[in-house]
């Protein structure tokens, strides 16, 4: 793809970010709607987060309502030196919910259910977890949110940082990458490295990268 000059604005930027390491990704353990917050290891990876993104005139931001995002999001609005953009907080944007599984150390939960049973629950589109969501209910949460808050944003030619979840941005990509399930079931989001969108004004996909 041809990369565009993000200054003009006939075009926009979306930036999709994971937060960074939470305590129970550290410990291999089930998070989704649990409000952990992230390691010092996290931290370090927004601070780089916030590096990379230091030439990106960011408009607005948006996260979710768990604190692993939120910390993410204040260190790198700090590092970029960004004071007093709108920062939009919407539990829309959460983690997929793991229900029954949250807090289980994923190794031992391979253990008793099998391994691939535990990576169906993990990376299937449409199986959910006992008392969970699946990827798909996290997309019917997730996108119309994009479809009515974020992307007229994005169409006056803003730039947009959302600093979100593993699944909650794997919804977002499928939609914007137009990635089947089977893609999207091997797509891995690492946590702390920016996304970048350049899209026109159509919200049309013109150039991806990634910033590390």
């Amino acid at each position: 793809m041809t990369i565009l000059n993000a200054v003009d604005k006939k075009y926009s930027v979306l930036i999709l970010l994971r937060h960074g390491q939470s305590l129970w990704n550290l410990e291999n353990r089930f998070t989704g709607w649990q409000d952990i917050d992230i390691t010092k290891k996290g931290e370090e990876e927004a601070l780089h987060a916030g590096k990379l993104l230091k030439n990106e005139k960011i408009d607005i931001a948006f996260t979710s309502t768990l604190k692993r995002a939120q910390h993410t999001l204040e260190i790198i609005l700090k590092e970029c030196g960004i004071e007093n953009i709108p920062v939009i907080i919407d539990k829309r944007l959460n983690e997929r919910s793991y229900g029954d599984l949250e807090g289980l150390n994923k190794s031992d939960t391979a253990l008793k259910y099998g391994s691939d049973q535990v990576m169906i629950w993990r990376r299937s589109y449409d199986v959910a977890p006992p008392g969970g969501e699946s990827l798909k209910n996290t997309a019917q949460r997730v996108l119309p949110y994009f479809h009515k808050t974020i992307a007229p944003k994005l169409m006056e030619g803003k730039t947009v940082l959302i600093v979100a979840h593993g699944n909650s941005l794997r919804a977002l990509m499928m939609f914007l990458e137009n990635l089947s399930p089977e893609e999207i079931a091997n797509t891995e989001i690492p946590t702390g490295i920016p996304r970048k969108y350049v899209m026109n004004r159509n919200l049309q996909v013109l150039d991806i990268t990634m910033e590390n």
